[in-house]
């Protein structure tokens, strides 16, 4: 259900709407109406599957920095799923709602919001930022000294409504009147601009350079590739996912290697005349590490963006001594970040890649889907009722 006309009896004084009492996952929709809730996915017990439920729970008031955005999209990341499958827990607030790739709609805004009016449309960074701290006015909202994780930490955007800083929402009006959609936008941030910050900033890569991406049919790698190819890389595209073998070279992969054949370090190594590659994208983490290090070469920069397994890796610290390499971690994303990637998919420099959208009470068969690591690109949430 979208906001209810002001007129309508399913609309309060305050001009949040009345809902009703969500179903289990998996079950049918039947209105019964309530005062100030929405429907919210809910982790009731972490594992392989988790249970899960769509539950009511209150609206989140804003707070006067603070605005309330009615999600109208929130992408599935591989955060989330971690979280839902018990491996991640350092961090997470007990009950939290996930998601943090949210895309909707201006609704309410607190006394103090300058910035944004309801109406206006948004996407949000993964931090709750303060916009007063030195990182903050320096252009690191990211990593403001007292945020908090959306999604994480607190509450985020796998219900239809949730409250968030003004200083970590990016305005994105003008990029979706250039016909792109919330859905789309949904990825703006996570993963197109954290891939993005990740090849640019972080990496710095040259035009030129040969760059491997691991992981690169996911979320996040599949935006990697686009990134570094858009800065003038040579990509080297890893997948061991062979139905996406073909999807990969119009994106930006300029070779396409399937780990399922070989040591990809091998292929790597092979195609660069035994230099290596300038850098290494690396969206997998451990269960790559050893084959993305063999990778890398001479003062080559291995840049660690994903970690799907939590396990640890061995390396003998003389290996990055003589290398001369250096090895980087790079998360979170800015608002400029964010802004670029939004105006590059204005321009036609990237494509936000949906795979496919659910509503929540599909989340069970969106979490099967995304541990099978079969989908293309990104899984999307669309939270309202007629979503979907």
């Amino acid at each position: 259900m979208g906001i209810a006309p002001a007129n309508s009896p399913h609309r309060t004084t305050s001009g949040i709407p009345r809902h009703y009492t969500a179903p289990a996952v998996g079950g049918t929709t039947e209105r019964v109406y309530d005062w100030r809730v929405m429907r919210a996915l809910t982790v009731d017990q972490p594992g392989h599957p988790p249970a899960l439920s769509v539950k009511d729970v209150p609206i989140p008031e804003p707070g006067p920095e603070e605005v309330l955005v009615r999600v109208e999209a929130c992408g599935f990341c591989h955060h989330d799923l971690l979280v839902m499958s018990g491996t991640l827990r350092r961090g997470v607030a007990p009950g939290v709602i996930l998601g943090h790739e949210i895309a909707g709609v201006v609704e309410q805004a607190g006394g103090r919001v300058t910035g944004l009016k309801p109406g206006d449309r948004v996407v949000s960074i993964l931090t709750n930022a303060c916009g007063k701290c030195g990182r903050c006015l320096g252009g690191q909202e990211h990593r403001c000294r007292s945020g908090v994780g959306i999604g994480h930490g607190r509450d985020g955007g796998f219900a239809e409504y949730v409250a968030i800083s003004e200083f970590s929402l990016v305005r994105v009006d003008d990029q979706l009147n250039d016909g792109a959609d919330l859905i789309s936008a949904a990825l703006f941030a996570c993963p197109m601009g954290v891939a993005l910050q990740a090849a640019q900033d972080v990496a710095q890569i040259k035009p030129g350079e040969t760059v491997v991406v691991t992981g690169a049919g996911g979320g996040l790698g599949v935006h990697a590739v686009q990134a570094a190819a858009s800065l003038g890389a040579r990509v080297l595209a890893v997948t061991s996912s062979p139905e996406k073998l073909g999807s990969l070279a119009p994106l930006g992969g300029e070779e396409i290697l399937h780990t399922a054949e070989l040591d990809f370090s091998e292929m790597v190594l092979a195609l660069t005349e035994d230099e290596g590659a300038a850098v290494v994208l690396d969206t997998v983490g451990s269960p790559l590490f050893q084959s993305a290090w063999r990778s890398l070469a001479q003062f080559g920069r291995l840049v660690l963006l994903g970690e799907v397994a939590g396990r640890p890796v061995e390396l003998n610290l003389a290996e990055i001594i003589f290398r001369d390499a250096r090895v980087l971690g790079a998360s979170g994303v800015s608002r400029a970040s964010v802004s670029q990637a939004a105006a590059m998919v204005s321009r036609g420099e990237m494509k936000p890649v949906v795979s496919r959208t659910f509503r929540l009470e599909e989340a069970g068969t969106a979490f099967a889907l995304l541990a099978s690591r079969q989908p293309l690109g990104r899984l999307v949430f669309t939270p309202q009722a007629n979503g979907g």
